[in-house]
């Protein structure tokens, strides 16, 4: 006799891929595979142990990195990484110095195609990608490409839980916050806990990729480069 316990549907699917050297076009970036070459421009907005640029690696698993050879050492590990698999995210304003440039990388992690889980990690912004449209524009077109290029169905963004800036940016963003995993790691030597949020593909298809389509339209920015309407009021007009 079959069990008459609660179950969960069934789900017919079919395994998610794995990423490639796929380059990703954006608007004001792009995503490319990591690769060694990046380095001396990352080194260059990310490196040194001045306060601001230090401060960069608070929540990172490595750094900070105040030698240039041990940093490209780091890069070069990284760029063959499979999982997590990094991207560096170029610079496509024309008008400004580090145009053609990384100006900062993330990758895909933690991939389990069986079961059609991804996590977005690793999100190194350097200053001349903060606050800027790109920062938004690189976790859109991630985004995109993990649920609809390569077939997942939830999609993770993990931080520590002191780590105010990740958290406040996954909100606004659309994760939805699942709980905080206690003691869940040590990194440096110092105990970390783990906010969890997600993303469902379902959530992404229903508002969340055309609020950020409406927000990342060049007609919601002034002259100035300063939004018009936010992300929250686009996604909250949507539902």
């Amino acid at each position: 006799m079959a069990s008459l316990r609660p179950k969960g549907p069934l789900v017919p699917f079919t395994p998610a891929l794995l990423p490639t050297s796929q380059t990703i076009p954006g608007r004001t970036i792009l995503l490319e595979k990591l690769s060694p070459k990046h380095a001396d421009d990352l080194f260059a907005l990310t490196g040194g142990l001045e306060p601001p640029r230090e401060a960069l690696w608070d929540y990172m698993f490595d750094g900070p990195y105040s030698d240039a050879e041990a940093f490209k050492t780091g890069i070069a590990s990284k760029s063959i990484s499979t999982d997590p698999f990094f991207y560096a995210i170029i610079d496509k304003r024309n008008a400004t110095p580090t145009f053609g440039k990384a100006i900062g990388y993330l990758s895909l992690m933690r991939m389990t195609p069986d079961h059609l889980g991804v996590e977005i990690g690793n999100v190194m912004y350097s200053s001349a990608l903060q606050r800027t449209t790109g920062a938004t524009e690189a976790i859109y077109l991630l985004a995109q490409h993990a649920f609809h290029d390569l077939g997942y169905r939830r999609l993770e963004w993990k931080c520590n839980s002191l780590n105010e800036p990740s958290r406040r940016a996954a909100l606004r963003l659309g994760f939805s916050f699942e709980g905080t995993f206690r003691q869940h790691m040590i990194v440096k030597g110092r105990n970390r806990d783990t906010a969890w949020y997600s993303i469902l593909r379902d959530e992404w298809d229903t508002s969340l990729k055309a609020s950020m389509d409406k927000w990342l339209d060049p007609e919601n920015f002034g002259e100035d480069g300063g939004q018009i309407r936010s992300l929250q009021d686009l996604r909250a007009e949507l539902g």
